[in-house]
């Protein structure tokens, strides 16, 4: 089952989304699809060998809404072709893969595609060629905007090449002249006389009735087109959506006064046809510069890529597009420069600051052979390093699209807001067409009087802000969870920890580092001080890779002592080593080994045996044939551990531990941290029985670990979280990744994920509560109170409802987490 991510530029509303679930969803080998509006996603989860991309695609143009291909980040390698369609007419654009050696000829579809697969190989002139390439098969006038991919907005009333910048734009434009000619209009108005007592010379001595008409036309015809043409795909798809509710009520009131004007006498309500199409292009207009600002998370992360990287090719050094670099490429990384995309190190050493992928704040050592991750920054040394992931494979990609698909998911709530808003629609044109037979029969009410209170119905029970409710708050909700390092795979992993009542943690990996460290060192005054004694046994050790000897190295360099060379070093197995520095003869290991040198621990042996009644391992350190003192080493606990239990408590949940270890190290680490609850000795395939244990005694548990064997684990918990540096298999079975490995991040994302599902029950709330209370005022009830809507005022509160909605999801961004500063406190940090 393959998940893709189809870019829809055309998606305007929530009813239209659903329409593509519906339409898609029917697919044989789909297995299920989701829409999102806000940012004009639709996720895809299907047998990529039952149906091609090509196919959702078409099916998706079908519809009238045109499809941007697979949604995938800036400088992901693509290369756009704009094919010919059997009629002759130009296709929408397509996209190729990443021009690589191991592209499949039998797979091209384009006669230039062999043409470019022909010029993958050939560094020094491949961006012109492939540009010469393209201009080949598609002119000079259409290679002309090939940098930005082209998109068709015409069911927008928008021409291709629009972007959705575009759109906003071109909504903008509409409204403002369908405005210049609406204030007009409502000055020579019947309701202007009413209200205002206003009575204006007509120009040209024409009819107020025709003049209105040649006002009017061109507000409807032009400024309507959006509508109508969304209406008609829509209708063509069998789906009612906002654009059709908008169409029926503009054009039943202009129609009607039309055929007013010059087929028959009657009142005409040319201001309200006008007035509705306005307000409706103004609430359109600014609803999506309101959910346009949803999507900077992602933006400001694909704006962590270089545009340009130097390769090495040939001998010579290119700049070359971030696009055009290849598999197997030598990137130049210069002090200062980005590392355009994920590599690894052949040659230099240098530090490389990670922080804008991993969050964490020192710069990482790299030398040869070790791992760089496209976006972070060099910032020291001059690294040569071998491109081995590009374009949609490099991470920061992956982290995009994983954010892209938890954007595109639905909440829980949604689906049943999605299935309300579709039953309203039908309920809007009922209530429509009964409250006109109400007024017109009943009440006899005139036809003016019965039709503004039937369209100010249809008009008003649109229901757009109930489509928007949730999927807005999601957008925010996780594009702030992806910029602190927290990336939620989908909507319910975002709303799961709001519910949490126990946290499970993984202790080795999790709650500690999981590599041995230097964390209590008791030393005598002779033979030699605590300093020296530690240079000593570091000189020693700084030969070793053994994991132990590894710790006291990095111990004394974190101390800046100065090693010196060690001679005559012999490995005592199982017991320990000894070797001579700067003259000193040093014996170090266990106490068995103190034993068979006839050393006498003397008052440290008290020491000692405190330490490994703790749980720790400790080494005995004799100079010159005298005990000096002894290291205790341990898996050290991460430094936000602590405060990342003592805030989930202050929360109200139960924290608990799990690890294989034996109950004294695990109850000297839970006591530690202030764990109560500790499963110690768990062998790996019994931690998902504990999961299940605590959830027998009814709590939602969140389970969170790193390792292979915590897979099955996470996989039972209501909800899974894998710390950052763990496992492919780890990440892949949780809900929730922590890119930082931060203990911390766990408070912080039950803080975001309450924080979001806040916000979806106030907009859900809103949207519910404003429908109930603006129908039956729309309907007339409150006339004899001298209370009415017209359907002008109808579209506004419509328009003005959806703002609000997109508008109080965009607070979110104002959200408070606690972040943890060094002593193991909180504070408050606004994002």
């Amino acid at each position: 089952m393959k998940e893709t991510i189809l870019e829809i530029c055309n998606m305007k509303d929530p009813l239209c989304a659903s329409g593509i679930e519906k339409k898609l969803s029917n697919i044989p080998g789909v297995h299920s699809v989701h829409s999102n509006p806000i940012n004009g996603t639709t996720s895809v989860h299907h047998d990529e060998d039952a149906i091609s991309l090509e196919k959702l695609k078409q099916e998706v143009d079908n519809m009238g809404l045109y499809c941007h291909c697979e949604a995938l980040p800036e400088h992901h390698g693509r290369i756009a072709i704009k094919v010919q369609s059997h009629e002759g007419e130009s296709a929408p654009m397509t996209a190729l893969p990443a021009l690589s050696p191991e592209m499949d000829h039998g797979e091209m579809h384009h006669p230039a595609h062999e043409e470019l697969a022909e010029v993958a190989h050939k560094p020094m002139e491949h961006k012109a060629q492939v540009d010469h390439a393209l201009m080949d098969h598609d002119g000079p006038e259409e290679h002309e905007g090939m940098d930005h991919a082209v998109e068709d907005h015409s069911a927008h009333g928008g021409h291709p090449g629009m972007t959705m910048a575009d759109m906003a734009i071109d909504m903008r434009n509409r409204f403002i002249l369908a405005l210049a000619l609406t204030i007009p209009i409502f000055l020579y108005s019947p309701l202007a006389s009413e209200i205002f007592k206003l009575v204006l010379p007509v120009p040209f001595g024409l009819d107020v009735k025709i003049w209105s008409f040649l006002l009017t036309t061109p507000v409807v015809a032009y400024g309507g087109i959006p509508f109508y043409r969304g209406a008609r795909h829509a209708l063509s798809s069998k789906v009612l959506n906002m654009s059709v509710l908008v169409t029926i009520s503009v054009l039943a009131g202009y129609i009607f006064s039309v055929a007013a004007t010059f087929l028959f006498e009657g009142d005409v309500f040319y201001e309200a046809a006008a007035m509705l199409t306005t307000f409706v292009l103004f609430g359109h207009w600014v609803e999506m510069r309101a959910r346009a600002g949803t999507s900077s998370a992602i933006e400001a992360m694909l704006s962590l890529v270089p545009p340009k990287a130097t390769v090495i090719r040939g001998g010579e050094e290119l700049t070359i597009a971030t696009d055009d670099v290849l598999v197997g490429d030598k990137l130049l990384i210069r002090p200062g420069d980005k590392v355009p995309v994920d590599a690894v190190v052949v040659e230099g050493e240098s530090a490389v600051n990670e922080s804008m992928i991993t969050g964490e704040s020192l710069p990482v050592k790299k030398k040869p052979g070790d791992q760089l991750v496209g976006a972070t920054l060099n910032t020291t040394g001059r690294l040569i390093a071998e491109a081995t992931k590009v374009g949609a494979d490099t991470t920061l990609s992956q982290i995009v699209k994983l954010v892209q698909s938890a954007q595109s998911s639905k909440a829980p709530a949604q689906r049943l807001a999605d299935k309300a808003a579709h039953y309203l629609v039908l309920v809007a044109v009922g209530m429509g067409t009964l409250t006109f037979l109400a007024w017109y029969l009943l009440f006899g009410a005139d036809v003016i009087r019965a039709l503004t209170f039937a369209i100010t119905v249809v008009v008003i029970t649109c229901p757009d802000a109930l489509g928007l409710a949730t999927p807005t708050a999601v957008m925010v909700g996780t594009g702030l969870g992806a910029e602190q390092g927290i990336l939620f795979k989908n909507a319910e992993a975002l709303e799961g920890p709001a519910h949490l009542s126990a946290v499970i943690f993984d202790k080795t990996g999790t709650l500690t580092k999981g590599e041995p460290e230097v964390v209590q060192v008791v030393a005598r005054a002779n033979p030699v001080d605590e300093g020296e004694m530690v240079r000593l046994l570091a000189s020693a050790e700084v030969a070793s890779e053994h994991p132990l000897a590894q710790a006291v190295v990095q111990y004394a360099e974190a101390q800046d002592l100065t090693l010196s060379k060690a001679q005559d070093f012999e490995a005592i197995p199982g017991r320990g080593a000894q070797a001579v520095v700067d003259s000193h003869r040093l014996v170090f290991g266990n106490r068995q080994l103190m034993e068979e040198q006839d050393i006498d621990l003397g008052d440290l042996a008290r020491n000692a045996d405190e330490l490994e009644g703790a749980g720790r391992t400790v080494i005995h350190v004799a100079v010159d044939g005298e005990i000096a003192g002894v290291l205790a080493i341990a898996d050290a606990v991460r430094p936000s551990a602590i405060a990342a239990v003592e805030r989930l408590k202050e929360m109200g949940l139960e924290v608990a531990m799990l690890t294989g270890d034996n109950q004294g190290t695990a109850k000297r680490v839970a006591e530690d941290l202030g764990i109560d609850i500790v499963f110690a000795e768990i062998m790996p395939e019994d931690k998902q029985n504990k999961v299940k244990e605590l959830q027998e005694r009814g709590y939602k548990v969140g389970m969170v670990g790193d390792g292979i064997n915590d897979a099955p684990a996470l996989a039972q918990a209501d909800v899974g979280i894998a710390i950052g540096a763990g496992t492919d298999v780890a990440v892949e079975t949780a809900d929730i990744v922590l890119m930082k490995s931060e203990p911390f991040d766990v408070v912080k994302t039950i803080e975001l994920s309450k924080g979001t599902l806040r916000k979806m029950r106030q907009n859900l709330a809103w949207a519910t509560g404003y429908n109930l209370v603006a129908i039956p005022i729309a309907a007339g009830m409150l006339t004899p109170w001298g209370i009415t809507l017209r359907p002008e005022v109808g579209a506004l509160a419509m328009s003005g409802s959806s703002i609000l909605v997109a508008v109080n999801a965009t607070l979110l961004k104002g959200l408070e987490l606690t972040s943890f500063i060094v002593g193991g406190q909180g504070e408050k940090s606004e994002l």
